[in-house]
């Protein structure tokens, strides 16, 4: 199906916003979304490089309902900034990818005083959808999807070492983050319920980007597109409308870590990132 084909048969837009799109699986995702007609916001912390991606996403699909937002993830304050144009900007947000990540070998920390990994892939989005929630629900059906990994396994959530204060690698940190994105995605889903939104997380297969040769030194097995498979399908496949609080891989459900079905530690990792973001 060509683009402009896919826009004439999309009856249903949804406005989606992608974090971490102006690269690797995330632009990617950008692409097949706006494909099948979406409005699509780009997000990024470079306003030449988003420009640019969204004029190349609108050349290539035909689609011209592709926007970008602009925000650094290791500032809180750019995060809340970006929360606002939002707000101001968009009458509806129906999907929100929380997709942006990086790996570091070494620890550094934020403008903010927070372990570099912790705050990018995952309290700034903790912050950044909590601020846009009314939002969401106002959209409702609506649909918050969160991009783990499958490294969340073996990341452990230790309450004095979240910041890797007592010891740290980048696969410490960027697995911790991960466990924090699936434990997020869970408490949001029992917190979400009867309110039409829904909240899943995703392992998106080991991909050959920039994030993989900085943490792994190679490349992955699958390619872009198919790291975006699975975010689309959560984003948008119609027999997931009212499946919630689950994790996906492949395209397919399946189990996460037994740690990342704690409830005690889902609230608490809510109760302790709202009172570190600001809430």
């Amino acid at each position: 199906m060509r683009a402009h084909e896919a826009q004439t048969k999309m009856t249903n837009p949804k406005t989606i916003l992608i974090t971490g799109a102006t690269d690797g699986i995330g632009k990617q995702a950008a692409f097949e979304l706006a494909r099948r007609g979406h409005h699509v916001i780009v997000h990024g912390r470079n306003a030449a490089r988003a420009k640019s991606v969204v004029e190349e996403i609108q050349h290539t699909t035909k689609n011209p309902n592709v926007a970008f937002a602009l925000a650094d993830f290791a500032s809180l304050a750019e995060v809340r900034n970006l929360a606002a144009q939002l707000q101001e900007n968009y009458p509806r947000l129906n999907v929100l990818i929380n997709n942006a990540g990086i790996f570091t070998k070494q620890r550094t920390l934020t403008r903010d005083g927070f372990e570099t990994t912790f705050q990018v892939n995952y309290l700034a989005h903790f912050l950044l959808t909590n601020l846009v929630l009314e939002k969401i629900k106002q959209s409702a059906p609506a649909r918050l999807v969160h991009v783990s990994s499958g490294t969340h396994r073996s990341g452990q959530i230790e309450w004095d070492n979240l910041q890797g204060e007592k010891h740290s690698g980048g696969y410490e940190a960027y697995s911790r983050s991960k466990l924090a994105n699936v434990l997020f995605a869970y408490e949001l889903a029992e917190r979400l319920q009867g309110t039409g939104v829904t909240s899943n997380a995703l392992h998106p297969g080991v991909i050959g980007t920039k994030l993989m040769y900085a943490g792994w030194g190679s490349g992955g097995s699958d390619d872009l597109a198919r790291g975006a498979e699975t975010i689309v399908h959560a984003a948008t496949a119609p027999e997931l409308e009212n499946v919630t609080g689950r994790y996906f891989d492949n395209q397919r459900e399946t189990k996460s870590s037994p740690t990342s079905h704690d409830k005690n530690l889902q609230r608490e990792l809510w109760e302790v990132s709202a009172r570190l973001a600001g809430l």
